[in-house]
């Protein structure tokens, strides 16, 4: 059986995490990860107890969705929501993060960044990881997992 690497299953566990999404604009998620342990996900989603996207239309301002946390900072503000350092983390995400992401991801002090699509990357935050000195990796999610049903014959 071949295994998936590290970052193909964290990146699987964004993945997943998307599919939580409640935006229909683009399904994110995103998965903090420390030590190869995953600290913290999130998903591109409205406030808890808010109206979402999927059942009241997005809510635009200035070409972007309000109602809507990105997937990056609903992870790490579930690490401060408990209690958990993102200082040396590293973050799985399923696309390009945008600046104000990529300045939170800074802040929070993440260290490297995995994405696996190209979404609308802006130079202005691939100038802040540089300066930041975070890692910043594309990921492409390609590996089919298969899950294969075992056949019990001892029923």
């Amino acid at each position: 059986m071949e295994r998936l690497s590290w970052d193909q299953y964290f990146m699987a566990q964004s993945h997943l995490l998307a599919s939580r999404s409640t935006c229909t604009r683009l399904f994110v998620g995103a998965t903090i990860v420390r030590d190869k342990r995953i600290i913290a996900g999130g998903y591109n989603g409205s406030i808890a107890g808010g109206p979402h996207c999927s059942d009241e239309g997005c809510y635009m301002i200035d070409g972007h969705c309000a109602r809507t946390i990105h997937a990056e900072m609903n992870a790490i503000l579930q690490c401060a929501k408990f209690g958990e350092s993102t200082d040396g983390a590293e973050l799985y995400v399923t696309h390009y993060p945008c600046v104000q992401c990529c300045k939170s991801i800074i802040q929070a002090g993440i260290k490297s960044v995995y994405y696996a699509k190209d979404y609308k990357n802006h130079p202005y935050a691939e100038e802040l990881f540089r300066t930041a000195h975070v890692y910043v990796k594309k990921v492409p999610f390609d590996k089919v997992i298969e899950l294969k049903q075992v056949n019990n014959t001892a029923q």
